[in-house]
């Protein structure tokens, strides 16, 4: 059953493209028209790939991965740290820290740094420095909540990026792509769709448009995530369902009486002596 309404993401502005004349001929199966020298997406493939995404992104949920949002762009940011933030995924939305992806040990250096002054300001430490310092360790820690707060979380390499205009987002896609890690995008008519693993051909500009789309795909990941819940409730109540059995098990075992093996082989002995007398 598809996710996205048709009606919705043609009220969103989803089917304007860029200027013809700034087109990108990659993008050509996804155009439908060329009016007022404004290419129009073919909504009936957006629509075919933001389901096709959405249940890539549940799968990804409901096995416990992370998928890195990344949208600094400033009609985006707001909307998709929202979003991504509603669903417990790290995000992006200031600048793209160069190598997060290619140089992660040394952005988890920068996260942990930060989480060593909020230990500081914990145990009181941070009061017995001099005010000087409290100033430069206050001015540090924002500037790295600013650009890493939103990943703090994120102890390992994501398993997939979502990101909002790929032209922008350049270095990100580069990054991805060289670690291997599919990049789900939405990919405008003056965009290269050649990097990017799973392509949303749709208006990369406007609010609604992006606010609509995310908002499909992170609908697909609470389910995922609903999903995942589900399971583990299920499998921690048959291990409390088999805990008494086995419980019950190991109880008759050692309840039971030693069996004497030498009484045994001799009524084995026995028993065709008896026979043979018979």
């Amino acid at each position: 059953m598809p996710r996205t309404n048709f009606q919705e993401l043609l009220d969103a502005g989803a089917h304007f493209g860029h200027l013809a004349r700034k087109w990108n001929p990659k993008m050509a199966p996804y155009i439908f028209d060329q009016k007022n020298g404004i290419h129009i997406i073919d909504l009936h493939k957006s629509i075919v790939k933001i389901d096709e995404a959405a249940d890539v992104m549940k799968e990804l949920a409901r096995s416990g991965r992370k998928i890195l949002f990344v949208a600094t762009k400033k009609q985006a940011k707001d909307i998709v740290a929202e979003k991504a933030a509603a669903v417990n995924m790290p995000f992006v939305t200031e600048r793209w820290p160069g190598g997060m992806l290619t140089n992660f040990p040394t952005i988890r250096k920068a996260v942990k740094k930060m989480n060593t002054i909020d230990k500081m300001k914990e145990d009181g430490t941070f009061d017995k420095l001099a005010k000087r310092e409290r100033l430069q360790v206050d001015r540090q820690r924002g500037k790295l909540e600013k650009n890493l707060g939103s990943i703090r979380d994120m102890s390992r390499l994501p398993s997939a990026l979502f990101v909002v205009d790929v032209q922008k987002e350049a270095n990100a896609v580069k990054e991805a792509n060289r670690l291997n890690i599919p990049v789900i995008a939405m990919v405008d008519t003056c965009c290269d769709p050649t990097p990017i693993d799973y392509v949303i051909p749709a208006n990369d500009d406007a609010a609604k448009s992006i606010e609509y789309i995310t908002s499909v795909l992170c609908a697909a990941i609470a389910e995922g995530l609903e999903e995942r819940k589900l399971e583990k409730e299920k499998e921690a109540a048959t291990e409390q369902a088999e805990a008494p059995v086995a419980t019950k098990r190991l109880r008759s075992r050692k309840n039971a009486k030693p069996v004497d093996v030498e009484a045994e082989a001799q009524a084995e002995e026995a028993e065709p002596a008896a026979e043979q007398e018979a």
